[in-house]
């Protein structure tokens, strides 16, 4: 494609670009096409481009141009690439062979929980216990970098992914040998998506996708829909980005665009700022899309020169994106294929929950949802009860790089404790910035010292409890909870709130801004309107309220303009990729493969090379279990603690492991033998065929209550093919491979749903695994038997599925295979993508 190359002088030195000008219309085209149609012009697949032009649903390959990994979804894809590195050694080939063929950033941030909490040692004492816990887990990750080409890890400490992806590694246009083209990747986090509020392409895959274009396979992709988000207005003063997102997600959901693609526009564009694009980039997965994209434009540049990116590399982007349509130019009619107006004035204060993050609530209404939630009498009084807040979290990626949310949530703290008021003494809070810029900004301002007079004092720089490493609850508070079966719940700058995922003990989680979840530890309950009723009384007994304590938008301002300098993210980032002393000190070897420790309870090698199945009809299946609407990959593979009176936990006390010291599953993803059992053990899924909650099957034809991990392991010996039934959004939230290697290890081969989520269909597909759709609904028991005839299985065809009831009576159905594209065909016809993976030629 060589007559699209083009020559870009930029300060006196040459450079060249595939120049998308030349194509017809391309300017009525979306950002997001022009960007794929860069990338097909420079990978010489110009018969692709016809079909994106004509707006066709066909699939095509997009060649990222980094991929990002966190360490709770790239550990088990490093652990399968050493097996895999194992497999070709043992067949006489090549080990080294098995190596990223692209740059690939892993960031330690999924691991530090929150053990210790409000006071000054709560981090050090967090990061000891980090260490302890997950030793086995780093080395692994450094004889990944040490023996891995295009492999870098960033150790614990450092920050949150999305927040380094977004203040470090995005560059937003690439130069490559003096050819400049757009930064694109993918990420094995579902909120990959946040850099689209930078200007740069990228979204959350699932591990199993990652790992096949980490070893040179393309990206295989059908052509999304385009969302056009016309902004008006501005926000308010006192409104937040936060408030913004969570509107978003409720509209967009309550709609319902899957898997498109959101492009914003207007005139609104100019008053968000990168840091209010990121936050509403982020949670593209909450409301269902697969990115959210913001041009680049002015912001994008000034936000550039505010984190300390060079000069060179700010011009870089301006006169690229000028001169290759990528700047944004409000005079341009880009079609869209569907347009959606969004008023910024009309935004207001939100809360949302108790159990997704689409439950979008005003702060008045709070008092009702929580009320109806609990579907009681609540007892009178300040004192723990129901609809207490027992956690408070100002965490995430979501919110924790935004500087404005940052400094509004410490002024806040600053005038209450300047009134005197303090948290409630049930609430157990916490602080884990996305990066050390934030705290220096703090320091400087000398704000973080009201935050820690709260006790929002640091825990650690991570996830935390956005991803269910909250930690243990304040002893006397869990042990009331439990004796007296109180509804509680938690309050976190998060971004999922799914049930089961922050605490065990909680019955429902609410998702709010940062200053919001201050104001909340103050009132301690959910049971109060902000709007009108007071927070909480100071020690001399007067009503103190939300508006009495809420910075102004000048204040915040003043802090951004002294405090907040483009050298503390170059000194942050100047060593990002050296660890603290703890990280130092972790030895290992130069060795092509990877030493595997048979005794270990945190790292055995993955089956997935070794146990390759054909793909083959479904003959006298079992159903597993029945599921209704919104299963999460939560509920199907949990990342919080592990129960010790579940298969899990019972399978590790048996192997020696202390009750205190199991850990999370999160943290032992790199071994099968306990995922498997985890898998659907989330103590909050409820399967139909039985009475109560948790991870528990019936087994048929015994009728036997068991837990579902030990009824699939009877089927499996039996020889005998497994289906699970659900409703609507089946495999929603995160982007968790285990959710499909779970369930394949417990011998299901199909998924039949009413629709699924993205990035765990491609999973199952992945894995071998059928996801399947049925032409009409049936009423399925659990007792059936279940035939599905796959052998010949072609792209958009139906296949014919027998159900027979325990009376013998059959019923013919279509099913629909889920299966988008020949690529995804191939692969899932192949086995899966290991299969795939082994049949090649790496």
């Amino acid at each position: 494609m060589k007559e699209f190359l083009k020559k870009l002088e930029i300060k006196g030195k040459d450079y060249f670009y595939y120049d998308i000008s030349k194509i017809e219309n391309i300017k009525r085209m979306p950002i997001f096409y022009r960007i794929f149609i860069e990338n097909l012009l420079r990978f010489n697949e110009s018969n692709s481009i016809g079909p994106i032009l004509k707006r066709k649903d066909e699939s095509f390959n997009f060649r990222v141009s980094r991929i990002l990994l966190q360490d709770f979804t790239g550990i088990p894809l490093i652990a399968d690439i050493a097996a895999l590195r194992d497999y070709l050694k043992k067949n006489g080939k090549d080990p080294k062979s098995a190596n990223p063929k692209i740059p690939c950033h892993l960031v330690v941030d999924h691991s530090v929980i929150v053990d210790n909490f409000g006071t000054n040692y709560a981090y050090f004492e967090n990061v000891k216990k980090e260490y302890e816990r997950n030793k086995e887990r780093y080395i692994l990750l450094k004889w990944a970098e040490k023996n891995l080409k295009n492999f870098k890890v960033v150790p614990p400490g450092a920050g949150i992914v999305h927040q380094v992806n977004l203040e470090y590694f995005s560059e937003v246009v690439l130069n490559r040998k003096n050819i400049l083209f757009p930064d694109t990747l993918i990420g094995t986090d579902s909120h990959t998506p946040m850099v689209n509020g930078l200007g740069v392409l990228g979204w959350g895959v699932g591990g199993i996708e990652a790992e096949a274009v980490l070893l040179g396979f393309p990206y295989n992709m059908k052509l999304p829909k385009v969302l056009g988000i016309k902004l008006k207005g501005k926000i308010e003063k006192g409104i937040t980005a936060t408030d913004l997102v969570l509107t978003i997600t409720e509209v967009i959901r309550k709609k319902g665009y899957p898997s498109w693609i959101l492009e914003f526009f207007g005139e609104g564009l100019s008053s968000l700022q990168v840091p209010d694009r990121a936050t509403i980039s982020n949670m593209a997965p909450e409301y269902g899309v697969l990115a959210s994209l913001f041009p680049i434009d002015e912001n994008t540049l000034n936000y550039l020169k505010e984190t300390g990116r060079k000069k060179s590399l700010i011009e870089r982007v301006y006169f690229y994106s000028k001169n290759n349509l990528l700047f944004y130019d409000k005079e341009e009619k880009i079609e869209y294929d569907d347009v959606l107006e969004l008023d910024l004035n009309n935004i207001k204060p939100s809360i949302s929950g108790p159990k997704s993050p689409h439950q979008r609530n005003s702060l008045s209404d709070l008092k009702n949802v929580s009320l109806n939630f609990i579907g009681k009498e609540v007892e009178k009084g300040e004192k723990l009860k129901d609809g207490s807040f027992v956690i408070a979290a100002i965490t995430s990626c979501t919110n924790t790089s935004n500087p404005d949310l940052m400094i509004m949530a410490s002024l806040l703290a600053k005038k209450a404790v300047e009134k005197g008021l303090n948290v409630k003494p049930w609430v157990k809070t916490s602080f884990a910035p996305g990066s050390k810029v934030v705290t220096d900004y703090l320091k400087k301002a000398g704000l973080l010292p009201y935050l820690e007079a709260l006790k929002f004092h640091i825990v650690g720089y991570g996830c935390t409890t956005c991803i269910g490493n909250s930690g243990s609850l304040i002893k006397w508070v869990e042990d009331e909870i439990k004796e007296k079966d109180l509804i509680t719940f938690a309050v976190l700058s998060g971004n999922r709130n799914f049930e089961g995922r922050i605490n065990p003990y909680l019955k429902g989680s609410f998702l709010a801004s940062p200053p919001l979840v201050v104001a909340y530890a103050l009132a301690g309950t959910s049971l109060i309107d902000l709007e009108k009723e007071p927070l909480c009384t100071d020690p001399n007994g007067r009503e103190v309220f939300l508006k009495d304590i809420l910075p102004s938008k000048e204040e915040i301002d003043l802090i951004k303009k002294n405090f907040l300098e483009p050298k503390e993210f170059k000194k942050n980032y100047s060593e990002i990729f050296k660890g603290d002393e703890n990280w130092e000190s972790l030895e290992v070897l130069k060795d092509e493969t990877y030493p595997w420790d048979k005794d270990s309870t945190y790292l055995q090698k993955p089956p997935f090379f070794e146990e390759i199945e054909e793909i083959k009809d479904i003959k006298n299946g079992r159903i597993l279990a029945i599921f209704e609407d919104n299963i999460t990959t939560d509920h199907i593979s949990p990342a919080g603690s592990i129960p010790s009176n579940y298969p899990a936990g019972k399978f590790l006390i048996d192997m020696g492991v202390e009750v205190k010291n199991l850990h999370s599953y999160g943290a032992r993803r790199g071994n099968h033998q306990v995922m498997v059992r985890g898998t659907f053990g989330n103590i909050r899924i409820k399967n139909k065929m039985v009475q109560k909650e948790g991870s528990f099957t019936i087994k048929y034809p015994e009728g036997k209550e068991m837990f579902i991990y030990e009824a699939a392991m009877e089927y499996k010996k039996e020889g005998v093919p497994l289906v699970v039934i659900a409703g609507k959004n089946y495999g929603m939230g995160s982007s968790r491979d285990w959710a499909a290697k779970g369930t394949y290890l417990l011998g299901i081969k199909a998924v039949i749903a009413k629709n699924f989520e993205r990035i765990h269909r491609q999973n199952l597909i992945g894995m071998g695994i059928l996801p399947l759709t049925l032409k009409d609904e049936f009423d399925f028991k659990g007792d059936e038997i279940i035939n599905i005839y796959i052998e010949g299985i072609t792209l958009n065809n139906t296949i014919k599925v027998e159900v027979i009831k325990k009376d013998g009576e059959k019923t013919e159905l279509d099913g629909i295979p889920q299966i988008e594209s020949e690529y995804e065909l191939q692969i899932y016809k192949n086995g899966g993508i290991f299969s795939t993976i082994v049949s090649s030629n790496l």
